[in-house]
């Protein structure tokens, strides 16, 4: 298994839509190791294949207290939404930046596991949010993108000067 690096805010590259996984062989079994060891090490508790520039529909999610309850989502899809929950947000591609965003509470989603069984998954709360959050990656979607353009300038400015510093 191997860390993969993750594309940091603004790379252009996490806007492009991923598509949907055709086939689960050894080489997506791959991809979603080295993601989840990439989560894992960052330490993040949710990756989308976008943020590593691979712009296929995999995510990997743990939130659980103890770090081995790996949950893998391939060509996941949103199939009801629930409430609404306002809570603070941040991406391993904007690191230490925080802020709320509105999510639905609960929602149902289906996909496919990583040997490609389908199945469908009620969840609710952080594992809810995290579900969203990730599955807007593959959309081409940033969490920054539901701030104001203030706060997002302000974002923006912050990540080139770290890239700059860390160049």
């Amino acid at each position: 298994m191997a860390r993969l690096p993750i594309l940091r805010y603004p790379d252009s590259r996490l806007y492009k839509k991923a598509s949907p996984v055709k086939e689960i062989d050894a080489h997506i079994r791959m991809l979603v190791a080295n993601m989840a060891e990439t989560m894992y090490a960052a330490p993040g508790i949710g990756l989308a294949a976008t943020q590593v520039d691979i712009h296929k529909q995999v995510i990997v999610i743990d939130v659980s207290e103890t770090r081995d309850q790996l949950l893998v989502l391939i060509n996941p899809e949103i199939t009801e939404r629930e409430g609404i929950q306002n809570i603070d947000e941040g991406c391993l591609s904007v690191p230490d930046v925080y802020e709320p965003v509105e999510r639905a509470q609960r929602i149902a989603v289906s996909a496919l596991d990583a040997q490609g069984k389908a199945f469908s998954l009620g969840a609710e709360d952080l594992l809810a949010v995290c579900i969203q959050h990730e599955m807007d990656h593959l959309e081409g979607k940033v969490f920054v993108d539901y701030l104001s353009r203030l706060k997002r300038t302000r974002i923006r400015a912050k990540m080139l000067k770290q890239q700059k510093k860390s160049a």
